[in-house]
């Protein structure tokens, strides 16, 4: 018998952990909510089975995408801290890939989630390839945005897994993109992707299982030390 093949339209763990993961630094950079404070509170509430039922235990009337229910927690946990961990280097590195004259800490928050956790994953997580991580952070994009904005997020992954990641993307140029750390040329990409969207408000401090899914329906965020994106 050929066992069943899983339904397309069902994200896999770690595109939930990624989405989840988006989700949780968005609220830490606008909420300034505790690193662990905020694990806790996704793997309790919005990652865990009882997320999807009601007080009596009966199953919620959800689309398969409106729920973050199935993720792999581990995995939005080492991403979470990752991303807090390494956040100077990351918010460099994609400041130093965005369109002249922009900077992280000015674009909209939840586009900036998104560039922290897909730059951390191209950074350390070298199990995942970087086409993945590039397709699944884009799939996030057009979940949360409707204008340009998976257009920049295309845009600056793809300049930052060449820097990264140029093994795995032989015959493509990464001269211009050798700027992603400390120790690069230090010139300024060329960047061919509209700008980002910039927050409304003055400069303020920022906060397989791997198969690429299409068309991820993202559920609404909500808003409510150390361990807090600075």
């Amino acid at each position: 018998m050929t066992a069943a093949r899983p339904r397309a339209d069902v994200p896999r763990p770690r595109s939930l952990s990624r989405a989840a993961t988006v989700q949780a630094l968005y609220q830490m950079d606008l909420a300034e909510t505790d690193l662990n404070a905020v694990i806790a509170e996704f793997s309790l509430h919005r990652l865990h089975a009882s997320a999807n039922t009601t007080d009596s235990g009966e199953p919620r009337d959800t689309d398969p995408g409106e729920t973050l229910e199935g993720a792999d927690i581990q995995f939005f946990a080492d991403l979470v801290r990752g991303v807090v961990r390494r956040q100077r280097d990351i918010d460099q590195l994609v400041d130093q890939h965005l369109a002249d004259g922009w900077r992280l800490v000015r674009i909209d928050s939840t586009l900036r989630a998104i560039l922290r956790s897909a730059a951390f994953e191209l950074l350390e997580r070298t199990d995942v390839p970087g086409k993945v991580v590039i397709t699944e952070y884009i799939n996030i994009a057009h979940a949360f945005f409707e204008g340009e904005e998976p257009r920049v997020v295309n845009g600056v992954l793809d300049r930052i897994a060449r820097r990264l990641r140029a093994k795995e993307f032989p015959g493509l140029p990464t001269s211009r993109v050798a700027n992603g750390l400390p120790g690069g040329d230090g010139g300024k990409s060329v960047s061919s992707e509209p700008s980002p969207r910039a927050v409304a408000t003055t400069e303020v401090g920022s906060m397989g299982p791997d198969v690429p899914v299409s068309d991820l329906t993202v559920p609404g965020v909500t808003v409510p030390g150390d361990d807090k994106l600075a």
